[in-house]
Protein backbone atom coordinates (compact mmCIF):
# COMPACT_ATOMS: atom_id res chain seq x y z
CA UNK A 1 0.00 0.00 0.00
CA UNK A 2 1.08 3.54 -0.65
CA UNK A 3 2.01 5.56 2.42
CA UNK A 4 0.31 8.62 0.94
CA UNK A 5 -3.38 9.08 1.81
CA UNK A 6 -5.68 8.93 -1.16
CA UNK A 7 -9.31 9.82 -1.51
CA UNK A 8 -11.75 8.50 -2.04
CA UNK A 9 -10.48 5.65 0.08
CA UNK A 10 -11.18 2.35 -1.66
CA UNK A 11 -13.16 -0.17 0.36
CA UNK A 12 -13.36 -3.92 0.00
CA UNK A 13 -16.43 -5.52 1.60
CA UNK A 14 -16.47 -9.20 2.55
CA UNK A 15 -20.01 -10.53 2.67
CA UNK A 16 -23.20 -9.38 0.99
CA UNK A 17 -25.88 -10.95 3.15
CA UNK A 18 -28.13 -8.82 5.34
CA UNK A 19 -25.29 -7.02 7.13
CA UNK A 20 -23.29 -6.37 3.99
CA UNK A 21 -26.11 -5.40 1.65
CA UNK A 22 -28.46 -3.51 3.98
CA UNK A 23 -26.03 -1.84 6.39
CA UNK A 24 -22.42 -1.63 5.27
CA UNK A 25 -22.65 -1.22 1.49
CA UNK A 26 -25.18 1.62 1.45
CA UNK A 27 -23.48 3.49 4.29
CA UNK A 28 -20.04 3.13 2.67
CA UNK A 29 -21.36 4.15 -0.75
CA UNK A 30 -22.98 7.32 0.60
CA UNK A 31 -20.06 8.44 2.79
CA UNK A 32 -17.96 11.26 1.31
CA UNK A 33 -14.36 10.16 1.02
CA UNK A 34 -15.14 6.43 0.68
CA UNK A 35 -15.75 4.33 -2.43
CA UNK A 36 -17.17 0.83 -2.45
CA UNK A 37 -14.62 -0.78 -4.76
CA UNK A 38 -14.96 -4.57 -4.38
CA UNK A 39 -17.38 -6.98 -2.74
CA UNK A 40 -16.74 -10.63 -1.92
CA UNK A 41 -19.76 -12.84 -2.60
CA UNK A 42 -19.91 -16.02 -4.65
CA UNK A 43 -23.70 -16.32 -4.40
CA UNK A 44 -25.24 -15.67 -7.87
CA UNK A 45 -28.38 -14.03 -6.48
CA UNK A 46 -26.37 -11.72 -4.25
CA UNK A 47 -24.08 -10.88 -7.16
CA UNK A 48 -27.10 -9.88 -9.20
CA UNK A 49 -28.32 -7.77 -6.28
CA UNK A 50 -24.88 -6.16 -5.99
CA UNK A 51 -24.82 -5.32 -9.71
CA UNK A 52 -28.22 -3.67 -9.41
CA UNK A 53 -27.47 -1.73 -6.25
CA UNK A 54 -23.78 -0.89 -6.73
CA UNK A 55 -22.90 -1.43 -10.40
CA UNK A 56 -19.41 0.09 -10.04
CA UNK A 57 -18.33 -2.36 -7.32
CA UNK A 58 -16.27 -5.33 -8.52
CA UNK A 59 -17.57 -8.76 -7.42
CA UNK A 60 -14.99 -11.23 -6.13
CA UNK A 61 -15.39 -14.90 -5.28
CA UNK A 62 -13.20 -15.23 -2.20
CA UNK A 63 -11.51 -13.17 0.51
CA UNK A 64 -8.19 -14.48 -0.78
CA UNK A 65 -8.81 -12.69 -4.08
CA UNK A 66 -9.44 -9.52 -2.13
CA UNK A 67 -6.24 -9.81 -0.10
CA UNK A 68 -4.25 -10.43 -3.28
CA UNK A 69 -5.32 -6.92 -4.29
CA UNK A 70 -4.40 -5.31 -0.96
CA UNK A 71 -2.22 -2.69 -2.65
CA UNK A 72 -5.27 -1.31 -4.45
CA UNK A 73 -7.41 -1.02 -1.30
CA UNK A 74 -7.41 1.17 1.81
CA UNK A 75 -10.01 -0.50 4.01
CA UNK A 76 -11.54 -3.96 4.41
CA UNK A 77 -14.98 -4.36 5.98
CA UNK A 78 -15.85 -7.82 7.31
CA UNK A 79 -19.59 -8.50 7.25
CA UNK A 80 -19.40 -12.28 6.90
CA UNK A 81 -20.66 -14.88 9.44
CA UNK A 82 -19.31 -14.54 12.98
CA UNK A 83 -17.07 -17.62 12.79
CA UNK A 84 -15.00 -15.89 10.08
CA UNK A 85 -14.42 -12.60 11.87
CA UNK A 86 -11.15 -13.46 13.59
CA UNK A 87 -9.33 -15.22 10.72
CA UNK A 88 -10.41 -12.63 8.17
CA UNK A 89 -9.54 -9.69 10.42
CA UNK A 90 -6.16 -11.25 11.15
CA UNK A 91 -5.52 -11.69 7.41
CA UNK A 92 -6.59 -8.13 6.62
CA UNK A 93 -4.44 -6.59 9.35
CA UNK A 94 -1.48 -8.75 8.34
CA UNK A 95 -1.89 -7.41 4.80
CA UNK A 96 -1.60 -3.88 6.18
CA UNK A 97 -5.23 -3.01 5.56
CA UNK A 98 -7.35 -0.86 7.84
CA UNK A 99 -10.15 -3.11 9.05
CA UNK A 100 -13.75 -2.76 10.21
CA UNK A 101 -15.46 -5.85 11.64
CA UNK A 102 -19.16 -6.25 12.26
CA UNK A 103 -20.03 -7.11 15.85
CA UNK A 104 -19.16 -9.28 17.64
CA UNK A 105 -15.48 -8.78 16.89
CA UNK A 106 -14.69 -12.32 18.07
CA UNK A 107 -16.09 -15.27 19.97
CA UNK A 108 -13.96 -14.55 23.04
CA UNK A 109 -12.38 -11.56 24.75
CA UNK A 110 -8.96 -13.19 24.36
CA UNK A 111 -9.36 -13.46 20.58
CA UNK A 112 -10.54 -9.86 20.40
CA UNK A 113 -7.59 -8.68 22.49
CA UNK A 114 -5.28 -10.55 20.13
CA UNK A 115 -6.67 -8.67 17.15
CA UNK A 116 -6.28 -5.38 19.01
CA UNK A 117 -2.65 -6.20 19.75
CA UNK A 118 -2.00 -7.13 16.12
CA UNK A 119 -3.52 -3.85 14.92
CA UNK A 120 -1.41 -1.90 17.41
CA UNK A 121 1.75 -3.75 16.37
CA UNK A 122 1.04 -3.07 12.70
CA UNK A 123 0.00 0.53 13.31
CA UNK A 124 -3.23 -0.24 11.44
CA UNK A 125 -6.75 0.97 12.08
CA UNK A 126 -9.15 -1.58 13.58
CA UNK A 127 -12.72 -0.79 14.54
CA UNK A 128 -15.99 -2.59 15.28
CA UNK A 129 -19.32 -1.67 13.69
CA UNK A 130 -21.44 -0.81 16.72
CA UNK A 131 -24.03 1.14 14.78
CA UNK A 132 -26.55 1.23 17.59
CA UNK A 133 -24.49 3.82 19.42
CA UNK A 134 -26.11 6.06 16.80
CA UNK A 135 -29.73 5.01 17.38
CA UNK A 136 -31.84 8.08 17.99
CA UNK A 137 -33.19 6.78 21.30
CA UNK A 138 -29.70 6.08 22.62
CA UNK A 139 -28.40 9.46 21.42
CA UNK A 140 -31.31 11.09 23.25
CA UNK A 141 -30.64 9.14 26.43
CA UNK A 142 -26.93 10.02 26.26
CA UNK A 143 -27.74 13.71 25.82
CA UNK A 144 -30.18 13.75 28.74
CA UNK A 145 -27.66 12.02 31.00
CA UNK A 146 -24.85 14.36 29.93
CA UNK A 147 -27.00 17.45 30.43
CA UNK A 148 -28.03 16.30 33.91
CA UNK A 149 -31.71 16.35 32.94
CA UNK A 150 -32.34 13.20 34.99
CA UNK A 151 -30.29 14.12 38.02
CA UNK A 152 -28.03 11.36 39.34
CA UNK A 153 -28.80 8.25 37.30
CA UNK A 154 -29.14 5.01 39.24
CA UNK A 155 -30.74 2.60 36.77
CA UNK A 156 -30.57 1.96 33.03
CA UNK A 157 -32.97 -0.48 31.36
CA UNK A 158 -32.56 -1.50 27.74
CA UNK A 159 -34.29 -4.09 25.55
CA UNK A 160 -33.98 -5.62 22.12
CA UNK A 161 -37.00 -7.93 22.05
CA UNK A 162 -38.73 -9.71 19.19
CA UNK A 163 -41.42 -12.34 18.75
CA UNK A 164 -40.11 -15.09 16.51
CA UNK A 165 -41.50 -18.26 18.11
CA UNK A 166 -40.13 -20.52 15.37
CA UNK A 167 -36.36 -20.67 14.78
CA UNK A 168 -35.27 -19.43 11.35
CA UNK A 169 -32.77 -21.26 9.19
CA UNK A 170 -29.26 -19.83 9.23
CA UNK A 171 -25.93 -19.93 11.01
CA UNK A 172 -27.17 -17.80 13.91
CA UNK A 173 -29.38 -20.74 14.98
CA UNK A 174 -26.61 -23.39 14.86
CA UNK A 175 -25.40 -25.05 18.05
CA UNK A 176 -21.69 -25.13 17.23
CA UNK A 177 -20.03 -22.57 19.55
CA UNK A 178 -17.69 -21.64 16.68
CA UNK A 179 -20.68 -20.06 14.92
CA UNK A 180 -21.11 -17.58 17.82
CA UNK A 181 -24.88 -17.78 17.39
CA UNK A 182 -27.72 -16.99 19.75
CA UNK A 183 -29.33 -13.75 20.79
CA UNK A 184 -26.84 -12.88 23.54
CA UNK A 185 -23.90 -12.43 21.16
CA UNK A 186 -26.16 -10.93 18.48
CA UNK A 187 -28.34 -8.24 20.03
CA UNK A 188 -26.75 -8.61 23.46
CA UNK A 189 -23.52 -7.25 22.00
CA UNK A 190 -25.36 -4.01 21.28
CA UNK A 191 -27.01 -3.85 24.69
CA UNK A 192 -23.78 -4.32 26.62
CA UNK A 193 -21.85 -1.95 24.36
CA UNK A 194 -24.44 0.77 24.91
CA UNK A 195 -24.42 0.27 28.68
CA UNK A 196 -20.62 0.40 28.89
CA UNK A 197 -20.47 3.37 26.54
CA UNK A 198 -22.92 5.30 28.68
CA UNK A 199 -21.98 4.31 32.24
CA UNK A 200 -18.47 2.88 32.10
CA UNK A 201 -16.81 -0.30 33.36
CA UNK A 202 -18.66 -3.09 35.14
CA UNK A 203 -17.78 -4.60 38.52
CA UNK A 204 -20.22 -7.54 38.51
CA UNK A 205 -22.53 -9.47 36.20
CA UNK A 206 -25.61 -11.58 36.92
CA UNK A 207 -27.38 -13.31 34.03
CA UNK A 208 -30.23 -15.64 33.11
CA UNK A 209 -29.79 -17.22 29.68
CA UNK A 210 -32.33 -19.70 28.27
CA UNK A 211 -33.37 -21.69 25.21
CA UNK A 212 -37.16 -21.27 25.14
CA UNK A 213 -38.44 -22.09 21.65
CA UNK A 214 -39.29 -25.60 20.47
CA UNK A 215 -36.51 -26.80 18.21
CA UNK A 216 -34.06 -24.07 19.19
CA UNK A 217 -30.49 -25.07 20.07
CA UNK A 218 -29.02 -21.65 20.90
CA UNK A 219 -30.02 -19.07 23.49
CA UNK A 220 -33.07 -17.06 22.52
CA UNK A 221 -33.95 -15.34 25.81
CA UNK A 222 -31.53 -13.54 28.13
CA UNK A 223 -31.47 -11.07 31.00
CA UNK A 224 -28.33 -9.37 32.31
CA UNK A 225 -27.90 -7.28 35.46
CA UNK A 226 -24.70 -5.23 35.42
CA UNK A 227 -23.33 -3.22 38.32
CA UNK A 228 -21.11 -0.44 37.01
CA UNK A 229 -18.15 0.92 38.94
CA UNK A 230 -19.99 4.25 38.82
CA UNK A 231 -22.81 2.75 40.91
CA UNK A 232 -25.35 2.65 38.10
CA UNK A 233 -27.14 -0.65 37.57
CA UNK A 234 -27.99 -1.72 34.01
CA UNK A 235 -30.77 -4.23 33.39
CA UNK A 236 -30.66 -5.61 29.85
CA UNK A 237 -33.04 -7.94 28.00
CA UNK A 238 -32.73 -9.63 24.62
CA UNK A 239 -35.28 -12.15 23.45
CA UNK A 240 -36.77 -13.79 20.37
CA UNK A 241 -39.89 -14.94 22.22
CA UNK A 242 -41.51 -11.79 23.60
CA UNK A 243 -45.14 -11.47 22.42
CA UNK A 244 -45.56 -8.11 24.18
CA UNK A 245 -42.54 -5.85 23.75
CA UNK A 246 -41.38 -3.75 26.69
CA UNK A 247 -39.92 -0.21 26.58
CA UNK A 248 -36.89 0.07 24.35
CA UNK A 249 -35.15 2.26 26.97
CA UNK A 250 -35.84 3.46 30.48
CA UNK A 251 -33.31 5.62 32.31
CA UNK A 252 -34.04 6.56 35.93
CA UNK A 253 -32.42 9.35 37.91
CA UNK A 254 -33.09 10.96 41.26
CA UNK A 255 -34.94 13.90 39.68
CA UNK A 256 -36.48 12.55 36.45
CA UNK A 257 -36.72 9.56 34.16
CA UNK A 258 -36.80 8.95 30.43
CA UNK A 259 -38.78 6.15 28.81
CA UNK A 260 -38.89 5.32 25.13
CA UNK A 261 -40.86 2.68 23.21
CA UNK A 262 -40.31 1.45 19.68
CA UNK A 263 -37.27 0.85 17.50
CA UNK A 264 -35.06 3.37 15.78
CA UNK A 265 -36.26 3.70 12.14
CA UNK A 266 -32.85 3.48 10.45
CA UNK A 267 -32.65 -0.31 10.16
CA UNK A 268 -36.10 -0.53 8.58
CA UNK A 269 -35.24 2.31 6.20
CA UNK A 270 -32.02 0.61 5.09
CA UNK A 271 -33.75 -2.74 4.65
CA UNK A 272 -36.42 -1.02 2.54
CA UNK A 273 -33.88 0.60 0.24
CA UNK A 274 -33.77 4.13 1.64
CA UNK A 275 -30.34 5.73 1.61
CA UNK A 276 -28.79 8.65 3.50
CA UNK A 277 -28.77 11.79 1.41
CA UNK A 278 -31.74 10.81 -0.76
CA UNK A 279 -33.39 14.18 -0.17
CA UNK A 280 -35.48 13.29 2.88
CA UNK A 281 -34.50 13.68 6.55
CA UNK A 282 -32.40 10.74 7.73
CA UNK A 283 -32.98 9.07 11.09
CA UNK A 284 -35.99 11.23 11.91
CA UNK A 285 -38.72 9.62 13.99
CA UNK A 286 -42.46 10.26 13.90
CA UNK A 287 -43.62 12.48 16.74
CA UNK A 288 -46.03 9.76 17.87
CA UNK A 289 -43.03 7.59 18.77
CA UNK A 290 -41.24 10.18 20.91
CA UNK A 291 -40.34 9.26 24.46
CA UNK A 292 -41.43 10.72 27.78
CA UNK A 293 -39.29 12.75 30.15
CA UNK A 294 -40.01 13.76 33.73
CA UNK A 295 -41.97 12.22 36.61
CA UNK A 296 -45.48 10.83 37.00
CA UNK A 297 -46.57 14.29 38.16
CA UNK A 298 -44.83 16.23 35.38
CA UNK A 299 -44.14 14.02 32.38
CA UNK A 300 -43.73 15.57 28.94
CA UNK A 301 -43.11 14.23 25.46
CA UNK A 302 -39.54 14.86 24.38
CA UNK A 303 -38.40 14.72 20.75
CA UNK A 304 -36.03 11.91 19.82
CA UNK A 305 -32.68 13.08 18.49
CA UNK A 306 -32.23 12.01 14.85
CA UNK A 307 -30.45 8.68 14.47
CA UNK A 308 -27.15 8.88 12.66
CA UNK A 309 -25.71 5.60 11.37
CA UNK A 310 -23.83 7.55 8.67
CA UNK A 311 -21.69 9.06 11.45
CA UNK A 312 -19.84 5.75 11.89
CA UNK A 313 -18.36 5.58 8.41
CA UNK A 314 -17.83 9.34 8.36
CA UNK A 315 -15.65 8.75 11.41
CA UNK A 316 -13.82 5.92 9.65
CA UNK A 317 -13.12 8.16 6.65
CA UNK A 318 -11.81 10.85 9.00
CA UNK A 319 -9.56 8.33 10.76
CA UNK A 320 -8.11 7.16 7.44
CA UNK A 321 -7.47 10.73 6.35
CA UNK A 322 -6.05 12.17 9.57
CA UNK A 323 -4.93 9.25 11.74
CA UNK A 324 -7.37 10.19 14.51
CA UNK A 325 -8.91 7.36 16.58
CA UNK A 326 -11.79 5.44 14.97
CA UNK A 327 -15.38 6.06 16.08
CA UNK A 328 -15.42 2.76 18.02
CA UNK A 329 -12.27 1.71 19.87
CA UNK A 330 -11.74 -2.05 19.32
CA UNK A 331 -10.76 -2.37 22.99
CA UNK A 332 -14.40 -1.55 23.75
CA UNK A 333 -15.27 -4.85 22.06
CA UNK A 334 -12.90 -6.66 24.43
CA UNK A 335 -14.76 -5.12 27.38
CA UNK A 336 -18.12 -6.12 25.91
CA UNK A 337 -17.00 -9.70 25.30
CA UNK A 338 -15.62 -9.88 28.83
CA UNK A 339 -19.09 -9.04 30.13
CA UNK A 340 -20.77 -11.54 27.81
CA UNK A 341 -18.40 -14.29 28.95
CA UNK A 342 -19.14 -13.40 32.57
CA UNK A 343 -22.84 -13.58 31.75
CA UNK A 344 -22.44 -17.15 30.51
CA UNK A 345 -20.54 -18.03 33.67
CA UNK A 346 -23.22 -16.48 35.84
CA UNK A 347 -26.06 -18.26 34.06
CA UNK A 348 -24.26 -21.59 34.28
CA UNK A 349 -23.68 -21.33 38.02
CA UNK A 350 -26.59 -19.19 39.18
CA UNK A 351 -24.17 -16.78 40.83
CA UNK A 352 -22.99 -13.21 40.38
CA UNK A 353 -19.62 -13.01 38.62
CA UNK A 354 -17.25 -10.28 39.78
CA UNK A 355 -14.86 -8.80 37.23
CA UNK A 356 -11.30 -7.85 37.97
CA UNK A 357 -10.81 -4.07 38.19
Amino acid sequence: MSSEPRTPFRVGLIGYGLAGSAFHAPLIATTPGLRLDAVVTANPERRAQLHQQHPDARPLDTPEQLFEQADSLDLVVIASPNRTHVPLARAALSAGLATVVDKPLAATAAEAAGLCSLAEQRGTLLSVFQNRRWDGDFLTARRLVTEGALGRVHRFESRFERFRPKPKAGWRELADPAEVGGTLYDLGSHLVDQALSLFGPVDSVYAEIDVRRDGAVVDDDAFLALTHASGVRSHLWTSAITPLIGPRLRVLGDSAGYVKHGMDPQEADLRNGRRPGDGTPWGAEDAAAHGTLGTDESAVRTPTDPGDYPAYYAGIARSLATGTPPPVDPRDAVATLTVLEAAHGSAATGTTVRLAP
